[in-house]
């Protein structure tokens, strides 16, 4: 049976296991779940991840969820994947499940809080929260920081001083994608202080190319879509009706 992914693409984990997938030539089914609509809430995907989150995968009679374990779970059980992805050395896996392992609790949080309270908070029907995103600037800023001077201190293209990605680097490039959704002038002062960073993200999208571009077009539309729906209300001072923006962007 082919393998089955699922995912709604405004998912950042969902959109590196998609990517990997495609960059490594992994037949596999899409099955798309519009987080907006709470398909993912369904009692029938309850079935294949009890925490009700995208991505996850069935192969075969094997369901798996988490985005870090499915990479992991891929690069292992699918002919043909690169050993730069997850190397079969043990010492430089555990230098990879390092990253990882600190992703979630560091890089993850940032892009989120600072996208939701900003340029996604009027879509998602709420105010501006210019408190909580000086917040997830904080930690975003902690985070790149930390990218630069420990992650990518050697002089490597990728994490940990390597000259070819693996699936640290694909996992948390997916995250900070997720500030394309700001104006440009506010996405260059926030990563333009990192130039290490900015050069990574350019790699890790070079080498995965042109899958890497198709899989975020969601998002540029939806930061287009951002944009205009900002402008209707800047122009307003009053309620408006409806959108079709919102499902959409209310998935991130």
């Amino acid at each position: 049976m082919k393998l089955k992914v699922y995912a709604d693409r405004m998912s950042q984990p969902a959109r590196a296991v998609l990517i990997f997938c495609k960059v490594n030539g992994i037949n596999y089914e899409e099955v798309r779940l519009d987080i907006a609509k709470r398909l993912h809430l369904t009692p029938e995907y309850a079935e294949i991840n009890p925490m009700k989150q995208l991505p996850a995968i069935v192969d075969g009679r094997f369901k798996l969820f988490e985005s870090h374990a499915i990479l992991i779970y891929l690069a292992c059980s699918f002919p043909g994947v690169a050993d730069h992805w997850y190397p079969a050395d043990v010492f430089e896996r555990s230098k990879i499940h390092s990253v990882l392992d600190w992703h979630h609790s560091n890089l993850r949080p940032g892009p989120v809080t600072i996208v939701r309270n900003t340029v996604l908070a009027p879509v998602l029907g709420r105010p501006f929260n210019p408190e909580a995103a000086a917040e997830g600037e904080k930690f975003l800023s902690a985070s790149l920081s930390k990218i630069e001077t420990v992650w990518l201190k050697d002089n490597g293209r990728f994490l940990l001083g390597r000259n070819q990605p693996s699936i640290a680097d694909l996992s948390l490039v997916c995250d900070i994608m997720q500030l394309e959704l700001l104006e440009d002038s506010d996405r260059d002062r926030l990563l333009g202080p990192y130039k290490k960073v900015e050069q990574w993200i350019e790699n890790t999208r070079n080498a995965t190319r042109p899958h890497f571009d198709e899989v975020h077009k969601i998002l540029m539309r939806a930061k287009a879509k951002a944009r205009r729906q900002n402008q209707q209300l800047k122009g307003e001072n009053h309620g408006g009706g409806g959108s079709d923006m919102k499902p959409l962007l209310s998935r991130i």
